[in-house]
């Protein structure tokens, strides 16, 4: 929300500076996220008289003119195509300094002195319109300064409202509040029926309760659509955000932004027939006020004549009926939509509006008939006409059951001992209707408070207006025992250290990605949302590659040329086996994960080793490394996944326990991504990293080691991990197997000498004893038990000459 300073003080004007009056706010739940000016920063600019204008001798697009400043006379060369005798303008004179840090200085333009300039809008910050001068109201006093007399120097408030405050999106529900908590006198609003001269209804039929509780309109006739809008208006709208269009829509806009009413101007001449309000039929489409077509469905409320939809109730008007400066004839219309029948719809659409914000959250139902009159009012001011009788049709309006607040429950919660009676003068400021009994209020909502429901409701009114910032500052005081945190368990701040500690850098993405996305990620069953914040964010991720891959691309779109990202976080997937509790939601399973993502060059480019592509091995030593102890427990089945490279994939093992995958993106994907380069990814169960095995101590030998080399031949479709297997069982089975320290691939061959369908693996043994140095007869029996053993169990052989 949005607003200049001068229009809240308009109806409220509290003995505090802007700087105070924002710190009120803030700390009465309504957070001012920023105060702005209404202009940039320019000094030496006046208000201006055109006395004569002439051309310029040496120039067919300049003007010469003769231009009173207040006091004097200056000759000034200017270009603008409106310059006319007799027109009130911007005039910065010499040494002015324009927003920018642009210095006026005399100039000679074409042979003519120039002593100054005129200014339009855009040159001096004020709005994006460079067609001309900007042209001052006649009552514009010669020679005044203008920040003074366009207030120029006029606070810009920038509210960030939580949705329970449906009453402060208009200023005078803000200027409500603001009288609440500061005890300044409020502005009543008085809003006396306009005269009626016509006869002229427009029938209306309510056909669904459901969505709408109110609707109020009247014909108002003869109106003329090109007059102006005032200045005053004008200014209110651009500082509050809004662009002036024309007389009949800024009246409307105004209305909403000061009361938070929106309402909807239809051109009478273009509605057929009579009007109903119902729900949308399939099939039926709408052309919108922002040149956009829809097709609606049973779950959208429309406004319909007797031959089409002319616009979906409580969003946005139809392209139809839209009111221009031809219109003369108008139907105005301000109603009560039901919040639950508003919630999502624009969003269903991609787009939102004003009014769907305000709708949603809960407009006054109490108000239609008087604001439809200062509707009105305003258009017989400005654009003249004669109005026709109010209809009001009435089908249901929001219940306001008293709620109750018990006065010592208040004072727990709050933690403050404050009086009855100064919870009675909180609710006294608010204009809230109540009555005292023995130990308790009984709170009679006002039409426009949505919010006030249950008992905390009306706590926290109390401390608003109370203050929250005289609630007293107290140290916990609680017993804050030291837990015991088991050795053998990482928690996941050190688990993330341990991974940023490999080169990645950690993200936190979105829990909603594109279900195009995750589906070409091989899961196309996620929980859909019903109210996604935006059409790529649609369904609840089962991958934390979603995420991952959406920050790459964003990454490389700004030239980065090595990206490592790892993220911690929760997937979600539909099981009815879940029940409810504490940390848990009925039907979903939210287990947490590690993803990393690799792209790019292994290292950064240097001189002391060769730059080469990060590949599947490089993410794999990454993860070994997280492991630690345990990564002898770690174990890589190759296995297909529908977005990992088929011949670059594989399933991690833990203790036989599959626990994630780790692989290449598949080449479509990869494709389909635009990506140039090779994307490794790993994804596996958190808690298969958070638990280590804990180092043990053991004697180091004095004594050498032995080692070892053994080449097999084996089947090329063997794995090596099925022979390291093959090899730890020989050893543990061999009496003499504890002697082996550690066994290593070091080598795999294919080639001459060997079959097509076989390849050559090298392995290293190493053999130590920490009593004695071991004999060659030993270390023999050892070698030839365990080469026994893999020819009877795999029946390979030994490689000629190993």
């Amino acid at each position: 929300m949005k607003f200049p300073e001068s229009w809240l003080r308009s109806f409220c004007d509290p003995q505090l500076s802007t700087e105070a009056l924002a710190e009120r706010l803030t700390m009465s739940g309504l957070e001012v996220e920023e105060i702005g000016a209404a202009a940039p920063p320019f000094s030496g600019v006046v208000v201006a008289r055109v006395i004569a204008v002439a051309r310029h001798p040496n120039a067919d697009k300049l003007s010469v003119c003769e231009v009173d400043v207040g006091g004097s006379t200056k000759t000034i060369v200017c270009g603008a195509p409106n310059v006319a005798a007799g027109l009130k303008v911007p005039c910065a004179l010499p040494g002015a300094v324009l927003p920018g840090g642009f210095a006026i200085k005399p100039v000679t333009m074409r042979g003519v002195a120039s002593d100054g300039m005129l200014c339009s809008a855009r040159e001096l910050g004020l709005s994006e319109d460079h067609g001309g001068l900007l042209v001052l109201a006649p009552e514009a006093t010669v020679g005044a300064d203008l920040r003074d007399a366009l207030a120029l120097d006029d606070a810009v408030f920038t509210l960030k409202l939580t949705p329970n405050l449906a009453h402060c999106f208009g200023v005078y529900g803000i200027a409500r509040e603001v009288s609440a908590v500061c005890g300044a006198p409020l502005r009543p609003l008085d809003f006396p029926p306009v005269p009626v001269t016509l006869a002229d209804r427009l029938p209306v039929e309510v056909l669904a309760a459901d969505l709408c509780g109110r609707f109020s309109g009247r014909i108002i006739r003869g109106v003329n659509a090109r007059a102006a809008s005032p200045d005053w208006m004008k200014r209110r709208l651009e500082r509050a955000g809004q662009r002036p269009i024309s007389a009949l829509v800024d009246i409307s806009n105004y209305v909403m932004l000061e009361l938070g009413r929106p309402s909807h101007v239809f051109d009478l001449a273009r509605i057929h027939g009579n009007l109903q309000v119902r729900w949308a039929r399939p099939g039926e489409t709408l052309k919108l006020l922002n040149g956009q077509t829809i097709e609606l469905d049973a779950e959208v409320g429309v406004i319909a004549d007797a031959e089409q939809v002319e616009s979906m109730a409580g969003i946005m008007g139809g392209d139809s009926t839209a009111v221009s400066l031809d219109t003369t004839d108008i139907y105005l219309e301000a109603a009560f939509w039901w919040p639950q029948a508003m919630a999502g719809r624009a969003r269903r659409y991609n787009f939102s509006t004003d009014a769907a914000q305000r709708f949603e959250r809960g407009v006054d139902a109490a108000t239609t008939v008087a604001h439809i009159e200062y509707l009105s009012r305003l258009i017989l001011e400005i654009c003249g006409g004669q109005a026709g009788p109010v209809d009001d049709l009435i089908t249901g309006l929001p219940a306001r059951p008293p709620v109750a607040m018990r006065t010592e429950r208040a004072r727990k919660v709050i933690g403050v001992p404050i009086s009855d009676d100064e919870m009675a003068t909180s609710f006294e400021r608010l204009g809230l209707a109540f009555t005292r009994e023995a130990g308790r209020f009984i709170v009679t909502p006002p039409s426009w408070r949505f919010d006030l429901q249950i008992e905390e409701d009306l706590i926290e009114e109390v401390v608003r207006v109370w203050g929250f910032e005289r609630l007293p500052v107290r140290p916990p005081r609680a017993s804050s025992p030291m837990l015991a945190q088991p050795e053998r368990e990482r928690s996941i701040s050190l688990l993330k250290r341990a991974v940023a500690a490999r080169d990645y850098q950690e993200i936190v993405t979105f829990g909603f990605v594109s279900s195009s996305l995750q589906s070409r990620l091989g899961d196309a069953a996620g929980i859909r949302l019903l109210n996604p914040i935006a059409a790529q964010m649609d369904v609840m991720r089962t991958t934390l590659w979603a995420g991952l891959i959406d920050i790459l691309q964003s990454n490389l779109n700004r030239k980065a040329s090595r990206v490592r990202l790892f993220e911690v976080g929760r997937v979600f997937h539909a099981d009815a086996s879940v029940q409810s509790g504490p940390l848990t939601v009925k039907g979903v399973h939210q287990p947490l994960r590690l993803a990393a993502l690799a792209y790019g060059p292994v290292a950064d480019e240097q001189w002391g080793m060769p730059s080469r592509p990060v590949d599947y091995f490089d993410v794999k030593g990454d993860l070994e490394a997280l492991c630690g102890a345990m990564s002898g427990e770690l174990r890589f089945e190759r296995a297909a996944h529908a977005a990992l490279h088929p011949g670059r994939s594989a399933r991690i093992l833990l203790a036989g326990q599959p626990v994630g995958w780790l692989g290449s993106l598949h080449p479509a994907l990869q494709q389909h991504l635009e990506l140039a380069n090779e994307v490794v990814v790993l994804e596996l169960e958190l808690d298969a990293l958070r638990f280590r095995e804990l180092a043990r101590p053991g004697e180091n030998s004095r004594f050498p080691p032995v080692q070892r080399d053994v080449a097999w031949v084996v089947p090329s479709e063997l794995s090596a991990q099925s022979v390291r297997e093959e090899i730890d069982r020989a050893l543990a089975a061999h009496p003499l197997g504890g002697l082996v320290t550690n066994v290593r691939l070091f080598d795999e061959y294919r080639g001459k000498g060997l079959e097509n369908k076989e390849k050559s693996l090298a392995f290293r043994f190493w053999m130590q004893d920490t009593q004695r140095t071991l004999n060659d007869a030993e270390v023999a029996q050892l070698m030839d038990g365990i080469v026994s053993w893999m020819g009877e169990r795999l029946g390979v052989r030994l490689r000629s000459g190993a």
